[in-house]
């Protein structure tokens, strides 16, 4: 009888929930840091495609738009403004900002303010609608890559995921409800909504999940956390 040893399979990367400190000492920084960057980048530069398109907007930058008819500011500049608003409301949620939680706060608004300035709206019809779709396979990319780099959840997501905790209701629950309630706001404000809101909101979620395996870093030592789920994380305007 032959006694065969068995192989150890090697553990899928999963995301982990670590702390400003442990994200750095996790390593592996040379790949992480030009990702989490590069994604944050491109989800600002998505969300000026989308704002170019015209024919809608994702549902937090319905409340961005409609936030700036009444006040002297950019729109990458109210990007800013809404982040460091929400994380005011990560405190009595107990959510644990990272790194690339206050860098997204920034960054994001900055590289949606810098694509603004260099390129002019499409005319035609056909040309809008190919920013607004192109926008939204953008943003989902962009999700995947600065979420898969484990510096941290975006100000919304945390949000999101903070209400999930305290709440018990489902993440679907709360992220509809939250997304319902910015855009009734921003329409109440003056936003821009239209058929790129539908879309993104019912494109995104999927686009991350998909793509997300592709871009997430195993982070090496890192304890398996309960529930582990790459799919779980969906991207917002962070």
């Amino acid at each position: 009888m032959t006694c065969t040893t068995p192989v150890e399979q090697p553990r899928p990367a999963a995301l982990a929930d670590l702390g400003p400190l442990a994200q750095l000492r996790a390593g592996r920084l040379l790949r992480r840091v030009p990702q989490l960057l590069l994604g944050l980048i491109l989800y600002g530069v998505s969300l000026a495609l989308m704002v170019l398109g015209a024919v809608g907007l994702s549902p937090w930058d319905v409340l961005h738009s409609g936030f700036i008819r009444h006040v002297p500011i950019t729109l990458g500049q109210a990007v800013v403004l809404f982040s460091f608003l929400v994380l005011l409301l990560w405190i009595p949620l107990r959510e644990k900002p990272g790194i690339g939680t206050i860098a997204n706060a920034f960054l994001v608004g900055m590289a949606a303010d810098a694509t603004l300035a260099l390129l002019a709206p499409p005319e035609g019809w056909a040309a809008r609608f190919g920013l607004m779709f192109l926008g939204v396979l953008l943003n989902g990319l962009a999700t995947a890559l600065y979420i898969g780099a484990q510096f941290g959840r975006g100000p919304r997501d945390g949000l999101m995921t903070g209400l999930h905790r305290r709440t018990g209701l489902s993440l679907r629950l709360v992220r509809t409800g939250l997304e319902v309630s910015v855009v009734v706001l921003g329409v109440l404000l003056g936003g821009v909504v239209g058929l790129g809101t539908a879309v993104y909101a019912l494109a995104i979620g999927p686009l991350a999940q998909w793509m997300l395996p592709w871009f997430l870093v195993d982070l090496p030592g890192r304890p398996p956390n309960p529930g582990d789920d790459p799919g779980m994380s969906r991207g917002h305007t962070g």
